[in-house]
């Protein structure tokens, strides 16, 4: 019988796993905010950019240190429930990014007169990145029991998501009745 390694350990793996990816996302999303933007698209949402990319970084760094500083015991059933959330979560933004294809970015930039994508997981989920983002970042410190991490990264997300979701949509404005009947339009759009 293999030995399930611990959670610690857990989170040490899936935290190297996790900022390949983060970088492979810088990748795609400089490559194609470059693309839009040469392409005539209009970036919105710069003032919180920054503050977003803050966050993210002192979460992984919370997530490493949080379990070195105060360790506890950890069960490791709780370590392998929010590992497979925290794959879920992975899954659910890589679909969103395959769906949008070359218009996902980290930053908000719109195709003036593109139409919205409303496939992939969009057909159900109006926000399926900031989704996973949010799973994410509650699952990740609990692989390795850093409880107060995914506290205050949960807590500190929901802050950043209440601006960035509202500046999405502002930006997105005049194609989002159509492309989602029965859901409530966001405010105008303010492009200064």
């Amino acid at each position: 019988m293999t030995k399930v390694p611990s959670p610690v350990t857990l989170l040490r793996g899936y935290l190297v796993l996790l900022l390949a990816e983060r970088l492979v996302e810088l990748v795609v999303s400089t490559r194609n905010a470059r693309r839009s933007l040469a392409a005539g698209g209009v970036e919105s949402g710069r003032g919180h950019y920054r503050v977003m990319v803050v966050f993210h970084a002192a979460f992984l760094a919370a997530c490493a240190l949080e379990p070195l500083l105060w360790p506890r015991v950890w069960p490791r059933a709780a370590s392998l429930a929010a590992l497979g959330a925290a794959l879920l979560a992975m899954a659910l933004r890589w679909w969103a990014v395959a769906t949008l294809r070359g218009r996902w970015s980290t930053r908000i930039v719109v195709l003036p007169g593109a139409a919205l994508v409303t496939g992939g997981p969009y057909r159900l989920l109006r926000h399926p990145n900031y989704l996973a983002v949010l799973v994410e970042l509650l699952a990740v410190p609990l692989i390795g029991g850093a409880v107060i991490t995914a506290v205050l990264a949960t807590l500190g997300n929901l802050l950043l998501l209440a601006v960035r979701i509202p500046a999405e949509e502002r930006a997105l404005g005049v194609g989002w009745p159509g492309a989602h009947p029965g859901r409530p339009a966001p405010p105008p759009r303010d492009v200064t």
